[in-house]
């Protein structure tokens, strides 16, 4: 799925958002190694990343390729600032109405519009792909990003008190949200 939109950052920087594509492969996994590193918040940790830069490639192409998937990058004077998606469930008919959203921004940027702006795009490509419900993952104590999951219409459906393991052993409580789109 292709998309492309250009927006003015809160500081007056312009920022454009676009599905990544092959050629980003190199920039969008150094974003996600730094942005996995500098949060406790995300599913992973940088040393656990898996992909090659031509794994990396090879995974943007095929979500521009796609219908019904996306991976949006925020590019900031040619920086990529951040990244988010959205991935089907699954095929089968009985689930493939849904899609699980994802979204990493780089903490310099934070508080700058990037996080609303990419979520307010893949919630945009959802519906057009016919999706009729996008969920996430959230941290409970992340209340920055759940204020910007429910400003975008995301609801609470439940929560996991053991859903992530730290490497200490300790827990994160998660909390599982999602967004009716064609409510939205």
């Amino acid at each position: 799925m292709e998309y492309y939109r250009k927006i003015q950052l809160k500081d007056g920087r312009e920022c454009i958002l676009r599905n990544g594509t092959a050629e980003d492969g190199s920039a969008v996994l150094e974003c996600f190694d730094l942005t996995h590193g500098q949060t406790d918040h995300l599913l992973t940790y940088p040393e656990e990343n898996s992909f090659t830069v031509e794994a990396e490639e090879q995974f943007l192409r095929m979500k521009t390729e796609s219908p019904d998937e996306i991976e949006i990058l925020a590019e900031v004077n040619g920086y990529v600032a951040g990244t988010a998606g959205f991935g089907k469930v699954g095929d089968k008919m009985k689930i493939r109405h849904r899609a699980e959203f994802g979204i990493s921004v780089d903490k310099e940027y934070w508080g700058l519009g990037i996080g609303g702006a990419l979520t307010s795009a893949c919630v945009e490509c959802a519906k057009k792909a016919g999706l009729l419900q996008l969920e996430l993952d959230v941290v409970s104590d992340n209340t920055n990003a759940i204020s910007l999951y429910e400003k975008a219409g995301f609801r609470e459906y439940g929560r996991n008190p053991m859903g992530f393991r730290r490497k200490d052993g300790s827990f994160q409580e998660l909390v599982l949200m999602r967004l009716e789109l064609y409510r939205a």
